[in-house]
């Protein structure tokens, strides 16, 4: 049996434009450009994506669970009419202040990621737009990537800081990354 080529994702400012007031509803849920497709290009070439996301917008009453399941709806259905689609959401829905073992940078999601899918995360592939996203997987072995989009548009031009693991990978958006990850595994073959 072949095993499952698994990336995992960050949502907001990874897959859609994040907002420092929170996405809430689906209304606000965007895309960034390229993103869906370059998802689907993932799942065209076999690969499993899922997403694991901090939405602490729940725990400080912000939006509901009924609110974010319109969003990832809506999300679902923009993919689907590219093409691609989202295996599964992880979401952790504490604030900082829950202390809890699931918000990233802590590993919790990626511990319920590999216990669904009964794998052990080393190397694979972890994308985000922040230190806190790469540091989670990093936590269970998963290989990090950041792109330069939303929380870590300001790293444009620049090294990034210590707090991030030193092997972290820099892509310009999720649609370079997918370009990189795609040429590495065409490589390999």
């Amino acid at each position: 049996m072949t095993p499952i080529k698994l990336v995992i994702l960050d949502r907001d400012g990874t897959i859609n434009q994040d907002s420092d007031d929170f996405i809430k509803s689906a209304d606000e849920w965007k895309p960034l450009p390229g993103a869906l497709e370059a998802i689907a290009r993932l799942n065209q070439a076999a690969w499993h994506v899922v997403v694991a996301s901090n939405q602490s917008g729940l725990g400080r009453g912000l939006f509901e669970v009924s609110d974010l399941n319109a969003i990832h709806t809506k999300m679902h259905q923009m993919l689907a009419a590219v093409g691609g689609r989202i295996d599964a959401v992880f979401y952790c829905p504490h604030t900082p202040a829950d202390d809890c073992y699931c918000r990233k940078p802590a590993s919790g999601l990626f511990e319920q990621i590999a216990g669904r899918y009964g794998l052990d995360l080393e190397n694979v592939p972890v994308v985000g737009d922040s230190a806190r996203d790469v540091i989670a997987g990093v936590a269970v072995g998963c290989e990090p990537h950041l792109v330069l989009t939303g929380k870590a548009a300001i790293y444009k031009g620049r090294a990034l800081p210590e707090s991030f693991p030193s092997n972290t990978r820099v892509h310009d958006d999720l649609t370079a990354f997918v370009d990189f990850l795609l040429s590495r595994e065409e490589a390999r073959a």
